[in-house]
């Protein structure tokens, strides 16, 4: 699948978000090392810590499904009440998420605008200093755990 092809699928999955409290609009579409794609949209709620960004339920949605493996994202955002898109980088607590799960300098985040110029970035330019399992492991040796059960 093409760059352009997983954004196009990203930006149909935008027209499925639920977002009537901010009125913007975003998709995401996640590419399996097998060819498999998972999409997901915003959903929002009207207390706004129990939302959902589009790029977590596409992981989401394929983390439930027994998927671990996983080659890039494509996220289309922009207003509700226009097709005008716009480069829409993934939030802090995304990027938390595809650092989980990623596990791979080859991970690839694109986004569009309403042009149809494509921008592909890494995680690692987006998180450049990420928080992750290695940083658990390393505690837990500096601190003679074995990384088991709490006690």
């Amino acid at each position: 699948m093409t760059d352009k092809e997983l954004y196009l699928e990203a930006v149909r999955a935008r027209k499925r978000a639920y977002a009537p409290y901010s009125g913007f609009l975003v998709g995401a579409a996640l590419l399996t090392d097998q060819g498999k794609v998972y999409s997901g949209g915003n959903i929002e709620n009207a207390a706004y810590s129990p939302s959902n960004c589009a790029e977590r339920t596409a992981f989401f949605k394929a983390i439930s499904e027994g998927e671990r493996r996983f080659l890039a994202i494509a996220i289309a955002g922009g207003p509700a009440d226009s097709e005008a898109l716009d480069f829409c980088p993934p939030c802090g607590v995304c990027r938390q998420v595809m650092q989980e799960f990623c596990c791979g300098e080859e991970f690839r985040i694109i986004m569009g605008n309403r042009e149809g110029v494509l921008r592909t970035l890494r995680l690692q330019d987006l998180l450049p200093l990420g928080f992750g399992a290695e940083q658990l492991r390393q505690s837990a040796e500096v601190h003679g755990k074995d990384g088991g059960e709490a006690e």
